[in-house]
């Protein structure tokens, strides 16, 4: 692959970051690429990237990595690079500093991106390890995807001697004090991640040029926690609270938290309606009798109830039925909270 770097877009502690374009764009890849590079002497970081990328393979919330290349650069001597997807919108950090705080709404749809990622990364055995909002970058379709895995390690895999694995102000207590690196801390940076989209402030409350040992003490000892955003909705604090545990073993994992109401995605698997907007399901059908007239929709969404036990416990709405008139009407029917009645049958199809 043949490519041309551009500007530089960002960098880091060993690496730096350029636009890069392809000379034979093909659809496979992109036109335009990250090319994230350092000196062949210090590799590890990128090295570690790559080889965490491919085991986790393809996910649409984990950025993609494309190959590698290495390059004699005029001024910078020889280097190794990672060709990776491009995020037209930044970091999720670019955009804070631009506009300020989140809409709530927002929070919603970026956590729930960003939980998905997790979830596979978990899934296939990994711990992130560097969650944080320089490393949530953002695509014109609004969705986020996770980048930067040079600090990525497999789940289990103990440390070697004690080091600071991740950035300070995201780090979970487990890690401070125990030196511990498991997929609880990356649910703990996600817990710090929002509460700063939501006030525009990191989740420690700490002035600039704190000392850092200062903080992780903060962190690891005692009871304190992040301060809660006082604006922050009840379900947005409640789903804040499932991950900011001190206990790692009772904070809650991606995948429970991907059921909590404040991030459930009520529009899972659903294909718009072309009359007034109103969505239904793909359809397939679900017995033998496939009445020609009739429109599969898709029922009431459960509302779920998160017991004191970290249980879920589904409870589903009552809906109303009666004769099918038209599908829009048939699915507000549905959809309504009156009692059932079955006493009109006028248009119930016979089957013998």
């Amino acid at each position: 692959m043949e490519w041309v770097r551009g500007q530089c877009i960002g960098s880091g502690s060993s690496s730096r970051i350029h636009l890069a374009t392809l000379k034979q764009p093909s659809l496979k890849h992109h036109s335009v690429l990250a090319v994230k590079s350092c000196v062949e002497s210090n590799t590890g970081l990128l090295e570690n990237e790559k080889e965490v990328l491919k085991e986790l393979g393809y996910s649409p919330h984990i950025i993609q990595c494309f190959g590698e290349s290495h390059t004699v650069e005029e001024n910078n001597g020889r280097l190794y690079s990672l060709l990776l997807e491009f995020a037209q919108g930044g970091s999720l950090s670019h955009k804070l500093k631009k506009f300020g705080c989140f809409q709530e709404r927002d929070v919603k749809d970026y956590a729930r991106s960003i939980l998905k990622g997790l979830r596979h990364i978990h899934d296939k055995g990994f711990v992130h390890c560097d969650m944080k909002l320089d490393n949530m970058l953002l695509f014109e379709n609004g969705e986020v995807k996770i980048a930067d895995f040079g600090l990525a390690k497999k789940a289990g895999e103990k440390q070697g001697r004690v080091e600071i694995r991740g950035t300070p102000l995201y780090m979970a207590p487990e890690s401070v004090n125990n030196n511990e690196y498991e997929s609880g801390v990356d649910i703990w940076a996600l817990g710090c991640a929002i509460v700063e989209m939501v006030t525009g402030k990191p989740a420690w409350n700490s002035k600039p040029g704190t000392n850092m040992f200062v903080l992780l003490i903060r962190i690891g000892e005692g009871d304190e926690l992040p301060v809660m955003p006082e604006d922050f909705s009840p379900e947005g604090k409640d789903f804040l609270s499932k991950c900011l545990v001190k206990d790692p073993t009772q904070r809650w994992t991606a995948e429970m938290l991907l059921e909590h109401p404040f991030v459930a995605d009520q529009r899972k698997d659903t294909v718009p309606l072309r009359e007034e907007g109103i969505e239904e399901l793909s359809t397939s059908p679900r017995c033998h009798f496939d009445f020609p007239d009739w429109v599969s929709i898709q029922s009431p969404s459960p509302r779920s109830e998160f017991l004191s036990d970290g249980k879920v416990e589904s409870v589903f709405p009552s809906i109303n039925s009666s004769c099918w008139i038209s599908s829009p009407d048939r699915i507000r029917q549905l959809a309504s909270d009156q009692c059932c009645n079955w006493s009109d049958s006028g248009c119930w199809s016979t089957v013998r």
